[in-house]
């Protein structure tokens, strides 16, 4: 359906919104057809279309970091108010530069979108996986017990590390990842940086360890931080009632 700047449905100024079709054409999604072109139906599925794609990341479709990072406050005010364990997964391709310089970045992209449906695979409908920036990705686990942590994060390592990306039409690529996993504060309002911050910490310990393996923080080590202090319950829905 072909339409550009519409009429606006309760205004005299016509919208503007060829930029805006132009990129859902881009993006490679096809065109809102619900109602009619210029009322309010077809304008809520043009906004509609234009969220999704600014929450995706374009290369891999998976959540962008915008979108991760939202999720994850959302994540940080669950644990605070109910102290149910959730886990973050920061997780890097092994040697990704050697993969561009050995095959090029066409390749390299390749191999990126094969790690993300790898990792689209192993979550449940209440995970978010995102690709952080570059060659690294990122999980939040809601209700994740400390007891299966690792098992998870293993089971997120194997699945890359058995996948083959077909880079050429007889040539095949198989890289490994490492990760880096910590548990939120239970009942303590953490902030993103910090929680992120652990999690690259055990990727890090990762990396140095050897690669393609998985380390986690423990819970029972986890040190609440003065920062944390300051936020338990800082921002709660609660602080008005007194």
């Amino acid at each position: 359906m072909e339409a550009t700047n519409p009429p606006a449905a309760s205004t005299n100024a016509p919208l503007k919104l060829g930029a805006a079709l132009q990129l859902l054409r881009q993006s490679g999604r096809d065109l809102p057809d619900r109602g009619q072109i210029g009322d309010a139906p077809w304008l809520q599925a043009v906004i509609d279309a234009l969220c999704e794609i600014s929450s995706r990341d374009p290369l891999t479709g998976l959540a962008n970091r915008r979108q991760f990072e939202l999720a994850l406050a959302s994540e940080i005010d669950r644990v605070a108010r109910a102290g149910e364990s959730a886990l973050v997964l920061m997780i890097d391709i092994d040697f990704f530069k050697k993969v561009n310089d050995t095959h090029g970045h066409a390749a390299g992209d390749l191999v990126l979108k094969g790690v993300a449906q790898a990792l689209a695979d192993c979550i449940r409908p209440m995970d978010t996986v995102a690709r952080f920036g570059g060659e690294e990705f990122a999980m939040i686990l809601p209700n994740g017990p400390p007891s299966f942590g690792l098992t998870v994060a293993e089971r997120v390592r194997t699945k890359v590390q058995g996948r083959s990306v077909l880079i050429a039409p007889s040539q095949q690529v198989s890289v490994t990842v490492s990760i880096g996993g910590a548990f939120a504060p239970q009942w303590v309002r953490s902030s993103a940086p910090l929680w992120i911050e652990r999690a690259d910490q055990q990727l890090y310990r990762a990396k140095a360890e050897g690669r393609n393996r998985a380390c986690l923080e423990q819970p029972t080590v986890s040190l609440v931080s003065a920062e944390e202090k300051g936020l338990l319950f800082g921002t709660s829905q609660f602080q008005d009632l007194e």
